[in-house]
């Protein structure tokens, strides 16, 4: 950092006294610090590397914390945390006792809400704006810069439909992609509303509207933002952005680069990317399949058509995949409708995702006894992505819901032999949960033919049994590999549906074994360990049962 003025930065104080030309310099440094970073220590580049001038630009005009600045999605947010102090620690990002990937409310007096979902950040500058304005306080601003994939969703509608008498600005992050292109209306009216300026829609909201603005214009950003807030009453800002800016082969394929992984910093070619296959990957492979045989699978996703390996089934069936764009509770309800008129959709939501919809799976799936699928993407812990979406509790609520099937494949014939069940099962709601790691190459001798509510005896052993679902049966499996090299042999029961149970393998477990220890990637309460809990009282069973999840 020889020369370098982001050698001196480690707060937003230290932008102000900066002249024009020191701030163009700073966002080329801090683009490239980035840069340096992220292709080592993977995280989400490509929407990071398009919001450096504007992140610069709402520290040197506003006054953070005291001014509140929401981003959503965090994505973008990297230039912000290496402005407000993190910048010594960003090699960390992602990491166990690191930076998170997202703002995050206890790690920076500088993120005053934690958005690791899309279209939460009006609802909440809204709430703050609210709240100061009660406190008598005169003298702040509250900003949400919402990126463009973020409009999609819901809520931030229903919290525009709210903010008319407010005095909040929202800022629009359009780079006119999400992680894939984007789909539906919204998109190609802002594309519309770049060209000609036709802002009736945010004006019948209450909203002035300004732009559009050329994101990386550091210059007409600050002169804008300046201006901006002197104005009174809802303001709309239109930036327009690049998403992967500064890096040619981030602008260039932008799907790729919304979370790359490591990459060559000067050539962009990706590094180090494991050959075997991911639990995403293989339902992706067997969707194709399965859709192949039968006209009436569909595929519904939330704009995740990359994240949930949905590539391949969007090339050779274009008509029967629907992206609808982040709108979680609108793909669950418009699966039901496709549902209701005899096709078969896989509805498949993140875990963490689907926590948003569950009032549409209960009251517009399963009180209809709809067949739809709940593919459930990234179930369990997901590493790096952290906190926000991490999928403790699918299990747990899923199992609460009237005629649902809830399963959890362990392997890979497991998941494709779920997944041919789930296609033709026509009694109701349908999930199956799925790990986003690599599919390990264990070899399962009882690979049986499924039937739903049936587990099955992975090993037989004595003493101890325990008793799995999911992919908590793959570290299971190799913690008793270790185990009987030490001369201790525990069974090992895969329980395979969490509902319907099989209650008659677990009374044989009862029947046989002083200790059972239940092992589940999710939350214990309401979980497998709950129901088998619960069981130990219905059959009398004496034994000690441990919980681990």
């Amino acid at each position: 950092m020889t020369n370098s003025i982001l050698k001196n930065i480690n707060s937003p104080d230290d932008l102000k006294g900066l002249t024009g030309k020191e701030l163009e310099k700073l966002a080329s440094e801090i683009r490239s610090f980035i840069l340096d970073v992220v292709s080592v220590h993977p995280g989400h580049l490509g929407a990071s590397l398009g919001a450096v001038e504007l992140t610069i630009a709402l520290h040197y005009i506003f006054n953070a914390p005291k001014d509140v600045i929401v981003w959503d999605v965090g994505h973008q947010a990297y230039a912000h945390k290496i402005i407000t102090g993190r910048k010594n620690n960003f090699h960390t990002l992602r990491q166990l006792n690191g930076i998170s990937g997202f703002p995050v409310t206890d790690e920076s007096k500088y993120d005053p809400f934690g958005t690791g979902h899309a279209s939460t950040a009006v609802s909440a500058v809204l709430g703050m704006e609210k709240a100061s304005k009660l406190k008598g306080e005169t003298d702040r601003n509250f900003i949400a810069v919402a990126g463009d994939g973020g409009l999609t969703g819901g809520m931030m509608f229903e919290a525009l439909n709210n903010a008319g008498n407010s005095d909040i600005l929202v800022i629009l992050n359009d780079n006119q992609i999400a992680i894939d292109k984007n789909s539906g209306a919204i998109g190609n009216y802002l594309k519309e509303l770049a060209k000609t300026k036709k802002t009736k829609v945010l004006e019948n909201f209450g909203f002035k509207y300004f732009g559009p603005v050329d994101g990386h214009d550091l210059k007409s950003l600050i002169k804008i933002l300046n201006e901006l807030k002197l104005v009174k009453g809802p303001k709309f800002l239109h930036v327009l952005t690049v998403k992967g800016k500064g890096f040619k082969k981030a602008e260039e394929e932008q799907t790729k680069f919304h979370a790359p992984g490591k990459f060559d910093r000067n050539t962009g070619e990706l590094l180090g990317k494991t050959k075997k296959q991911t639990y995403p990957e293989l339902f992706g492979k067997t969707l194709v399949n399965l859709a192949g045989k039968n006209k009436n699978i569909v595929a519904v996703t939330p704009a995740m058509i990359t994240g949930s390996s949905l590539q391949e089934f969007s090339t050779k069936f274009p008509e029967r995949i629907f992206d609808v764009g982040i709108a979680e509770e609108h793909a669950v309800t418009f699966s039901a409708g496709l549902a209701k008129e005899g096709l078969k959709p896989f509805c498949t939501i993140y875990s963490t995702f689907l926590q948003r919809a569950y009032d549409q799976v209960i009251h517009d799936v399963a009180l209809q006894k709809l067949p739809v699928v709940f593919a459930v993407d990234r179930a369990g812990l997901v590493g790096e992505d952290g906190a926000t979406h991490h999928g403790y509790f699918d299990l747990a609520f899923m199992r609460s819901i009237p005629d649902m099937v809830v399963s959890a494949p362990m392997d890979a014939v497991d998941l494709e032999n779920m997944m041919k069940l789930a296609a033709t099962y026509t009694a109701g709601p349908f999930s199956v949960r799925y790990s986003k790691n690599n599919i390990p190459g264990i070899d399962i001798k009882n690979q049986d033919a499924i039937e739903p509510g049936k587990g099955r005896i992975i090993n037989k052993g004595e003493k101890t049994a325990l008793v799995t679902i999911g992919y908590a049966g793959i570290l299971a499996h190799k913690a008793i590999e270790i185990l009987n090299k030490k001369g201790i042999f525990p069974a090992h029961y895969d329980m395979r549906f969490l509902k319907p149970f099989d209650e008659d393998l677990l009374k044989t477990v009862f029947a046989n074994f002083e200790n059972i220890v239940t092992v589940e990637d999710g939350t214990i309460k309401g979980g497998l360990a709950d129901e088998v809990l619960e069981l130990k009282e219905k059959f009398g069973f004496n034994g000690k049962i441990h919980s681990l999840g």
